[in-house]
């Protein structure tokens, strides 16, 4: 594809900085924040929550895409993508404007999408892989999967040291500062600067693997490497249009770097279940009572299902279908990585980095890349600069699609049915894994 002229790589330049400025006054999940009170309303009282939502202001932002828009003038890859994040922002404007009613899911199902959405395949919804992770983990005894001692608990102020240690190696005078906290709902919250800990709070060597690999190396890193993009700012901010795919390379970061965790996948599935539910009608106690029976915890279960109805209808039927994005962007960066390693183009998933971005987009970033357009991205984890392990995995896995799995699973479950169960030889005391996420 031909390179911009002058003129029209200058428009896009403005285009894109009139998009960074209207992102930048959409902040969409402090508008649809609770209170509190509502929370010890509802565990002690049964009181359901009835939330209300702060004005903010939507007009500058409106005034900004539109000017933006004016300036995509051109037939170009680059100005598809400007256009595809001026349509974002739209429904970000739209969304923020019609909090607590129906029309609010019309504006989140744009943004996030709904779990019964097909995907490119034409077959796949994650509302599949959300019922086949919660079929394949149910019942799995948890404390089985670890032998004692194979992990070390650590305290707060362990964790904190571990982690700064590992930040510094990877991000050297950039990396996030650490702090321990009183005022952490999370057990830890992150964002491109700083790293929040809950004070009091007990964390594994896992945790500090999790949190590294999902929250520094792919949302920390990506803001660092799109804030160094002097052309196109918005590179470097977060919004519902590049939220899927942070989300989804971050959980596949996870599973590549061997650091998911069975109970948080089973969390993850949970949330787009209770999404469905709400899209059905489900209020918020039903759904409430579907995370108590999975966890039994009161807190969490109203936290959880609190994420599902911010910003929506209480009495169901229009709820906020952000949280299914971890599954579905799984999904599709997973896909992605394939059909990249498959064409030879392992070159492509080096440009996820350059900032925070859509899939779609990959092609207007590429083409800017090529002409010198953008900076190399600095920061980036390591199975991404060493792309060996991926590849290599990518082609193994293509194959065992093409593996008919009832024949192996019949053998395999007639010879080991009569095998007797040996963790009492292999191992001690059950490991407590009890715990809720240690990231959002």
């Amino acid at each position: 594809m031909s390179k911009l002229s002058n003129l029209n790589y200058k428009k896009a330049v403005k285009a894109g900085k009139h998009l960074d400025k209207a992102a930048a006054s959409l902040p969409v999940l402090t508008s649809i924040a609770w209170s509190p009170g509502m929370k010890t309303a509802f565990l002690n009282k049964g009181t359901m929550p009835n939330p209300t939502y702060a004005s903010v202001p939507t007009d500058k932002a409106r005034e900004e895409i539109l000017a933006a828009r004016a300036l995509i003038d051109c037939d170009h890859v680059i100005a598809e993508w400007l256009r595809r994040l001026s349509d974002s922002l739209m429904s970000t404007v739209g969304l923020i404007e019609t909090r607590g009613t129906p029309e609010f899911f019309t504006h989140s199902t744009a943004l996030y999408g709904r779990p019964t959405r097909l995907m490119l395949d034409g077959q796949t919804k994650v509302l599949d892989l959300a019922k086949h992770m919660d079929q394949s983990l149910e019942g799995l005894d948890f404390e089985r999967l670890v032998l004692e001692g194979a992990e070390k608990h650590l305290t707060d102020a362990q964790f904190a040291r571990q982690l700064r240690a590992r930040l510094s190696r990877h991000f050297q005078t950039d990396a996030p500062s650490v702090i321990i906290s009183p005022n952490v709902t999370a057990k830890a919250a992150a964002s491109s600067t700083r790293i929040r800990i809950r004070q009091g709070a007990t964390f594994t060597e896992r945790d500090v693997d999790q949190l590294l690999h999902h929250e520094a190396l792919i949302h920390t890193a990506t803001a660092l490497n799109g804030k160094a993009q002097k052309d196109f700012p918005i590179l470097g901010r977060g919004h519902p249009g590049t939220t899927e795919i942070q989300e989804g390379l971050a959980v596949f970061a996870e599973i590549i770097t061997g650091s998911m965790d069975p109970r948080r996948f089973k969390r993850l599935s949970g949330r787009v279940l209770a999404i469905q539910m709400a899209v059905d009608g489900a209020d918020f106690k039903e759904v409430y009572e579907f995370f108590l029976n999975r966890n039994d915890d009161p807190s969490q279960s109203y936290d959880n299902t609190r994420r599902v109805f911010r910003g929506g209808v209480i009495s169901g039927g229009a709820p906020f279908t952000k949280d299914m994005v971890y599954l579905n962007g799984l999904l599709r960066v997973h896909n992605f990585m394939r059909t990249v390693v498959r064409m030879g183009r392992s070159d492509l998933i080096r440009v996820l980095f350059v900032g925070k971005m859509d899939i779609e987009d990959v092609p207007a970033l590429a083409h800017l890349a090529a002409n010198g357009q953008l900076q190399t991205p600095r920061f980036m984890p390591p199975w991404v600069k060493d792309l060996r392990f991926l590849v290599s995995y990518m082609a193994y896995s293509s194959f065992l699609n093409r593996v008919k799995m009832p024949g192996f699973q019949s053998y395999y479950e007639e010879e080991l049915k009569e095998v007797p169960d040996v963790w009492s030889l292999m191992g001690h005391e059950r490991v407590d894994q009890s715990g809720g996420d240690i990231i959002d």
